[in-house]
């Protein structure tokens, strides 16, 4: 059994006030908890509940349509990652080499891309159609496309605020992230972890153990048994229980390389309900905050010594390169 452990909560909303001190104050403690843990809790995002609910009920409506409904909404290639993706179709724990059964989760994956201008900008290299492809929408649920690009939009200026305040605490201006988000290509996904009747297989999860790859992870999730799991530097797992108006932040892989190493990208899980209560559904919302495609990303100036040459990477390179790896 997991142990709990109290993820601290960062109140951002008082960065807003405008005042330099109190932004720095959060700013410091929030680097504090990238540097030690990469996870914490904000409140204060003022991100509207009634946005919430509506993304969350229109999942709902959608996971528990019969399959052969679901499947109107699925991708139409393999690479394409919009639209509905069937439970068992990707093992997370791959992209480390662990050799686990699919993860017992279905998906729901929305972008930006519907505007065709969008693309056009985000567009830079041929060959990568499918990756700027539009939405997937399903045809017979009236307001769900509407719920999900509310929610969408709402994380994008939350996202924002949280790279402003990760670029103060890397002692950068604050807005030194947003070059490179300007076309960026973040991925809003539902997991729908559905009841379990029979007992999983051997090593199999909701979601193996796997660290996140983008910038950063803005996550809501429910309080339904078998939720997440954070592995502590002792190599521990503990839980991370849901807080009302909460959300979960976490770093990605690429944060991680953005910073030399020095704030972490740690490796988490979703477990399966004990079988008392394996009939019960969960719900998570993570939106993968990724740069834009051809984003050259290189440790910051604060991270690197003056006479270091950093690795660089792009962000289009970056992600398609762990998406290859997770595919079952």
């Amino acid at each position: 059994m997991a142990a709990t452990v109290e993820i601290p909560v960062v109140d951002i909303r008082r960065s807003r006030r405008g005042d330099a001190a109190s932004d720095d104050e959060v700013a410091t403690w929030i680097g504090s908890l990238c540097q030690e843990i990469g996870f914490l809790v904000i409140v204060g995002h003022e991100v509207e509940q009634s946005a919430i609910d509506a993304v969350y009920d229109a999942s709902l409506e959608f996971f528990h349509l019969p399959l052969d409904r679901k499947m109107r909404a699925a991708s139409p290639a393999s690479g394409v990652y919009r639209g509905y993706t069937p439970a068992s179709a990707s093992a997370l724990a791959a992209s480390y080499g662990v050799d686990t059964p699919p993860d017992l989760c279905e998906l729901y994956t929305v972008n930006r891309f519907d505007d065709p201008d969008a693309v056009r900008r985000a567009t830079v290299r041929s060959g990568f159609d499918g990756f700027f492809a539009a939405n997937i929408w399903p045809d017979d649920l009236p307001g769900f496309r509407a719920a999900f690009e509310h929610y969408y939009a709402q994380m994008e200026l939350l996202a924002l605020d949280i790279m402003g305040l990760f670029a103060r605490a890397l002692r950068l201006p604050k807005d030194w992230f947003d070059p490179y988000f300007v076309d960026h290509i973040t991925n809003l996904t539902v997991n729908y972890y559905p009841p379990q009747p029979h007992e999983p297989l051997p090593g199999q999860l909701r979601r193996g153990e796997h660290t996140d790859w983008g910038s950063l992870t803005i996550l809501y999730q429910d309080g339904a048994p078998g939720g997440l799991e954070v592995q502590t530097r002792g190599g521990d797992w503990v839980s991370v229980p849901a807080i009302a108006g909460s959300y979960i932040i976490n770093l990605g892989d690429l944060m991680a390389f953005w910073t030399n190493g020095r704030w972490v990208s740690n490796m988490h899980r979703v477990v399966n309900p004990p079988r008392a209560v394996a009939g019960t559904e969960r719900v998570s919302i993570p939106f993968f905050h990724q740069p834009s495609f051809d984003a050259v990303i290189r440790p910051v100036p604060t991270c690197v010594a003056d006479d270091v040459e950093p690795p660089t990477t792009t962000s289009g390179d970056w992600i398609l390169d762990k998406l290859r790896r997770t595919m079952v």
